[in-house]
């Protein structure tokens, strides 16, 4: 199969001014492509393309940011228009956009899930639904960034955990109505990232966590994971497991599931219960 090549092709990234988001667009506008930074914080994205004018100007006439609320579909449908207008469709939706939360189902608020299914869920969703049209026309491909909570449980996230699974059940289903029209569709699953999702994670009364994530295995840096999803699209795989924890946990949670959880809980259990030992 040949390689994907992302030259001159319009690329959408959500959640763009973040860690990853903005790994992402440096990568894919050294690919060559003409991205499309989208984020709900305006002085992020404009910062984001201060930094892209200031160390890359001969890239800014590729780059296009705009605001962008994904949990809103009319937004997400004004979003998708920019960029057709822009760069006349869309050829690669990276739903990157996400908010994670730290905090035992029995003491969060409903709404606290509800929120970040919101925004990891069915931001992707109506992103996918606005862009679906010009992908299909220009044989695009659907990138959705996932986590290891995607297909494995994780004490302490459950709706995080809920809104990645319902992640995989909808973009591993999609692919089988669009991949007759051409249109490939990528998993992600990467482990800990040093971005700010977690100083931005979500506690049991929706304010800002109160303890430090705890994480297992190596913190890779963003432009790391933005450079093995750049060659996975490439290649046009449909599932990135990126770093070795990422694959232990795929493999050890299909083939010894109690064996799995026994660890996890082990490791994380004190970020979410600090008076218990496990």
């Amino acid at each position: 199969m040949s390689l994907r090549s992302f030259k001159d092709r319009c690329v959408v990234i959500t959640g763009a001014a973040g860690g990853l988001g903005q790994a992402l667009v440096q990568a894919f506008l050294r690919a060559g492509a003409k991205v499309v930074a989208l984020d709900r914080d305006a002085k992020a994205l404009d910062a984001l393309q201060h930094s892209i004018f200031t160390h890359t100007p001969n890239q800014t006439p590729s780059l296009l940011t705009a605001v962008c609320d994904v949990t809103q579909l009319p937004s997400c449908e004004a979003a998708m228009a920019q960029a057709t207008a822009r760069f006349g469709g869309i050829d690669v939706l990276i739903n990157n956009a996400g908010i994670a939360h730290r905090s035992a189902f029995a003491d969060t608020q409903v709404d606290v899930l509800r929120r970040v299914m919101d925004v990891n869920f069915f931001g992707a969703v109506h992103c996918t639904h606005a862009a679906i049209a010009s992908l299909r026309q220009r044989k695009g491909m659907v990138i959705a960034v996932s986590s290891v909570a995607g297909f494995s449980p994780l004490i302490g996230r459950t709706g995080y955990a809920a809104s990645k699974h319902a992640l995989h059940g909808f973009f591993d289903s999609l692919r089988t109505e669009v991949q007759d029209d051409g249109v490939d569709v990528l998993i992600v699953c990467p482990s800990f990232i040093d971005t700010g999702i977690d100083r931005a994670a979500l506690g049991a009364d929706g304010q800002p966590a109160a303890h430090a994530r705890t994480t297992t295995g190596a913190t890779t840096q963003p432009a790391e994971v933005a450079n093995a999803i750049l060659r996975a699209a490439q290649q046009r795989r449909q599932l990135l497991l990126f770093s070795f924890t990422a694959k232990a946990a795929w493999w050890l949670s299909r083939l010894w599931p109690t064996r799995y959880a026994a660890i996890m809980k082990r490791r994380l259990r004190a970020e979410i219960f600090p008076s218990t030992t496990p």
